[in-house]
C-alpha cells in the first residue's frame, strides 16, 4: 500500500504542486485559478498570467489548497477555502439556484478543484485530499463546506472533466447530495459547525 500524506499550500511546496497539476488533465494550463476568475477575466489571461496569480493566491496568509503525495512525490491537489473567496462559484446558475447558504458567507466553504496525476489514479488520492479539506476547513471555522460533483451514474465524464469531484467520493465523506436543475451535478454539503 502506498503512503499517501498531505500539506498546506505554500511557497515551499510550490514546486511540488505544480508537479501535481502537470500529471495530466488541465491542472498545468488551468493553474487552478478557473473558480476564482470571471468568464472575462479568463479569457483575457495566459498561462503565464495564471500561473503568477496562483503564485501570489499560494504565498498568501490563506492557503487555497492542500497538495498530496504519494510515498513522497506531490501526485495531486485540492483547491478549498471560502466559497465567496471563488467569486466564479457565486455566478454559477446550478450552485446559485440550488444552494441554501447565502453566497456571501465566509463560514461556507467550498471543494471546487481535484487534480491527480495520471499514473496515482485510482489509489485514493481524492478521498484523501478531501478528508484532509475536511479538517482544514474545520480547524478555520468554517460551519458548512459545499461541493459540486459529478454524479457518474448518470452521465459519461471524461477524466478531464472530473476536477469537480466524483459524487461517490463526498457521499463516502459524509457529505449529503441536494438535486440541482442539473440531475448530473448536485451540490453537496457537509455540516461541520
Amino acid at each position: 500500500m502506498p503512503t499517501i500524506t498531505t500539506a498546506l499550500a505554500s511557497p515551499e511546496v510550490w514546486d511540488d504542486i505544480q508537479h501535481a497539476l502537470s500529471g495530466g488533465g488541465d491542472g498545468r494550463s488551468c493553474q487552478c485559478v478557473w473558480p476564482v476568475l470571471m468568464n472575462k477575466e479568463w479569457q483575457t489571461t495566459d498561462v503565464d498570467q495564471r500561473t503568477a496569480l496562483f503564485q501570489q493566491e499560494v504565498a498568501s496568509d490563506r492557503p487555497p489548497g492542500i497538495v498530496a503525495y504519494v510515498d513522497g512525490e506531490a501526485a495531486g491537489w485540492i483547491r478549498v477555502g471560502p466559497r465567496p473567496a471563488q467569486r466564479r462559484l457565486g455566478r454559477t446558475r446550478n450552485i446559485v439556484a440550488t444552494t441554501r447558504e447565502p453566497l456571501d458567507d465566509e463560514s461556507v466553504w467550498a471543494v471546487s478543484c481535484f487534480v491527480v496525476r495520471k499514473e496515482h489514479r485510482g489509489q485514493g488520492l481524492n478521498a484523501a485530499l478531501l478528508a484532509a479539506a475536511i479538517d482544514f476547513a474545520r480547524d478555520h471555522r468554517a460551519r458548512m463546506i459545499e461541493g459540486y460533483p459529478i454524479d457518474t451514474t448518470q452521465t459519461n465524464v471524461h477524466v478531464n472533466e472530473l476536477f469537480h469531484g466524483a459524487l461517490s467520493t463526498f457521499l463516502a465523506a459524509g457529505f449529503s447530495a441536494t438535486p440541482s436543475p442539473k440531475p448530473e451535478r448536485p451540490l453537496v454539503t457537509l455540516d461541520i459547525s
